[in-house]
């Protein structure tokens, strides 16, 4: 099968496009043909090397964790899944190794669900990571009907589902993006603020008694302000910086793989409470040309490899 690979850590240049063996499949994984599949963040730090303290690779690795696809095989104890299901999800596996860029992978079913029908392969591919981190994010925070939620990087991957999934709750939307977003953040129920120095005070202006829960997919200064504008009993959840656990009693939320999570990413998607935004679609042979796009922090939806 063809495959974007890379044998050692390093810039984009480092992936190529090589021929690779068809994955084994194990009992409880199910063979995916890869229709699409997205770049997010870790995947530049993963290749990259920064994230080698805590994640096993194995060489030459296949990049990337978003998938989406139809079930060509089924393991020997994959019940959950037919042949020709179309699925989407998170596949994170315990080593760095055969991901997503890829014709083939093999998918362990505790990482995928049904795809959202009324999602083509490109934007389903674009909404496991992202999404799930947005839902994970917003249920340890325990965010609900009538509070208000500050998101930092409201119209970044994470954020923009962050938006729409705690509108979708009930919540009233604080959204921190530069000028030349703020009209897409009202359009997902937002109301935009410009990020960077006076950020509390804006935050204030708007939401007087503090807000009930801030969401960091940022970092930087992110939870200092947040602790700063928090009301009474209001929570912090980041995915950046473990001080909003541990020194305001909040959450570091590190995403996980989940079906349940996925399952309900896709009846928000499909009942039109979730809107996903791809903002550009690149080859597999191209797979570098999609990194560096990701890399570069201009990109507002997701970038997407059509395989």
């Amino acid at each position: 099968m063809r495959a974007i690979t890379y044998s050692r850590f390093g810039g984009a240049d480092v992936l190529e496009l090589t021929d690779q063996p068809t994955p084994k499949v194990a009992p409880d994984s199910v063979l995916v043909r890869v229709r699409a599949a997205s770049v997010n963040p870790v995947d530049w730090k993963v290749r990259g090397g920064y994230l080698d303290a805590i994640l096993d690779t194995h060489f030459p690795a296949v990049p990337g964790w978003d998938v989406a696809g139809v079930v060509e095989q089924v393991g020997l104890d994959a019940t959950e899944y037919a042949v020709g299901d179309e699925v989407y999800g998170y596949v994170r596996k315990d080593v760095v190794q055969g991901g997503a860029f890829a014709e083939l992978v093999a998918a362990p079913v505790r990482t995928l669900a049904r795809k959202p029908a009324s999602l083509t392969f490109e934007e389903a591919a674009a909404v496991p990571l992202a999404g799930l981190t947005a839902y994970q994010t917003i249920r340890r925070a325990g965010v609900h009907e009538g509070q208000t939620v500050l998101v930092h990087a409201a119209a970044g991957g994470v954020g923009a589902f962050a938006v729409q999934i705690a509108r979708a709750l009930g919540a009233r939307v604080l959204g921190t993006a530069s000028e030349r977003n703020h009209d897409f953040l009202r359009g997902l129920g937002a109301e935009p603020l410009t990020y960077g120095d006076g950020l509390a005070d804006r935050v204030r202006a708007l939401a007087p008694d503090g807000v009930d829960v801030a969401l960091d997919y940022v970092g930087g200064d992110a939870v200092a302000t947040s602790a700063a504008v928090l009301a009474d009993g209001g929570t912090i959840a980041s995915v950046v910086d473990d001080a909003a656990r541990d020194d305001h009693g909040g959450h570091y939320v590190w995403v996980r793989p989940s079906v349940a999570d996925l399952e309900a990413l896709a009846a928000l998607i499909d009942a039109g409470k979730v809107a996903v935004e791809v903002d550009q679609v690149f080859d597999l042979a191209d797979a570098a040309d999609a990194h560096r796009a990701n890399e570069s922090g201009h990109t507002r939806g997701k970038v997407v490899v059509r395989v």
